[in-house]
């Protein structure tokens, strides 16, 4: 049978005060309960060893020679335990000398056993012949002259019942107890669990157009620390969905751009009689707009798949100089048109283990965001170096620059450091976004700073390889 579980976790955590506070009773009640019967049997074995000293000293052989004990020792204070003994005397063959009222015809202990009493005490738990359970003390004595067996035995019944009585009162508490610890730790869970339920009914009222709100932070307990582990977490959702936002709208705004374009383009080839020529060339600027939506719009699947971690990659080792040579060589007649300087050096055998095309595309991206934005006549330099564990590979132009404002950003999508100038460089703002996607993928960073005289300097650091393993 299964029981079913409470739904409120104040009342799980009472349940398990009061389970565990009952389970600590019954295991103070078993020690107590032991210690109490080791206590009091030890007090009753110390009480017979003594009572029979005193039982030797009463002991004396009447003139017609039979055993007796002196009566008139039960006058003292002091002969209490003596009138509550079970006493038996034996001699040393087992023959019955003596026996006191109170243990009347049964016996204690049966025939003697060797050694028993002999040089000390002797103590032991049996039964008696009525089946008792008691505690005997037996010790050999010489009692003018003659040897005889002591036994001197006290009922381990007061021992029980007073273990009996202690069980039941413990009994009856028990349940008293664990019901005023249940409402005690009721209270307390209750109090306790108070400030997660404001966290949650505070938490029930954002929503998307309250993002900004935050959990109120009162102390500086774990409780504290989950109000600032969900703050933190409001602040990420609040700014992934600022992000979402941006991007959803640059990216309507930049499919819109082209999409307007080819339409105006189009009808006003279809308002006018035209040439042939004249119309070659209106399919022609509705074609360049075509190519460039259809960039953006694989830029943009790009980094969709990505962010799903849906792009397969096929890793090979490499020397990372390779994908810079292909990608200048991709790029060469845009460099020729704005007659720029192109500089490749450094260590053109450092390998990498990557995806040649991701790593050819991100390089492609930089560099094609250096040609851009490098005046007619300028110069770019790449460069391949390894640093430790890592190589590093660089391209810097002398451009413009960047402003410190903006180094942070660039990488963001759709991002432009002059948007004013976005028409004249025919860029999207998602070409570093991939480049930075495609360094993190392979375990490597991205980043890029100021030259002092003047431009950018953008970096790609990945872990080196040193030799060409198989992959």
């Amino acid at each position: 049978m299964t029981w079913p579980r409470p739904k409120l976790v104040r009342t799980r955590l009472t349940l398990w005060y009061v389970f565990v506070l009952g389970a600590l009773l019954v295991v103070f009640a078993a020690s107590a309960s032991f210690v109490l019967v080791w206590h009091m049997r030890a007090q009753l074995e110390r009480q017979a060893v003594q009572d029979l000293e005193t039982v030797e000293g009463l002991l004396y052989f009447s003139g017609d020679g039979q055993l007796r004990l002196n009566e008139e020792y039960h006058n003292h204070p002091e002969s209490k335990l003596v009138q509550d003994r079970l006493l038996e005397v034996l001699s040393v063959d087992g023959m019955i000398l003596y026996r006191n009222d109170r243990l009347g015809m049964r016996t204690i202990g049966g025939a003697p056993f060797t050694g028993e009493g002999v040089g000390g005490y002797s103590e032991r738990s049996i039964h008696a012949s009525d089946g008792t359970l008691v505690i005997l003390a037996s010790r050999q004595h010489l009692l003018q002259g003659y040897p005889i067996l002591i036994r001197l035995a006290y009922s381990q019944k007061p021992i029980w019942n007073r273990l009996t009585h202690f069980l039941l009162i413990l009994l009856l508490a028990l349940p008293l107890t664990l019901a005023a610890a249940g409402f005690a730790g009721y209270m307390m869970a209750n109090r306790a669990l108070d400030p997660i339920g404001q966290m949650a009914q505070r938490a029930e009222q954002i929503t998307t157009e309250r993002l900004h709100d935050r959990l109120p932070i009162e102390s500086n307990d774990e409780l504290g620390h989950l109000a600032r582990v969900f703050n933190q977490m409001l602040s990420r959702i609040e700014q992934s969905f600022e992000q979402l936002r941006r991007f959803t709208a640059d990216a309507s705004h930049e499919l819109r751009t082209p999409l307007a374009s080819i339409r105006s383009v189009g009808e006003v080839g279809l308002q006018k009689d035209a040439s042939p020529e004249e119309y070659r060339d209106t399919i022609g600027s509705m074609l360049e707009e075509i190519n460039r939506l259809t960039s953006l719009i694989d830029s943009l699947l790009t980094l969709s798949r990505a962010d799903a971690g849906q792009i397969p990659m096929k890793l090979e080792v490499f020397p990372i100089a390779e994908i810079m040579e292909e990608a200048a060589s991709l790029l060469d007649v845009l460099i020729e048109e704005k007659r720029l300087t192109f500089n490749f050096e450094g260590e053109k055998n450092a390998l990498v283990r990557g995806d040649r095309l991701i790593l050819r595309q991100a390089a492609v991206n930089i560099l094609h965001n250096a040609v851009k934005f490098t005046p007619a006549g300028g110069s770019i330099s790449a460069r391949v170096i390894c640093e430790g564990s890592c190589t590093l590979l660089s391209i810097t132009d002398n451009g413009p620059g960047i402003a410190t404002e903006h180094l942070t950003k660039v990488f963001d999508r759709f991002y432009r450091v002059d948007p004013a100038r976005a028409d004249e460089n025919k860029g999207a703002g998602l070409g570093l976004s991939i480049a930075q996607w495609a360094a993190r993928a392979h375990d490597g960073e991205i980043g890029l700073s100021t030259v002092p005289e003047g431009g950018c300097k953008f970096w790609i650091r990945l872990p080196l390889v040193s030799s060409n393993p198989a992959v």
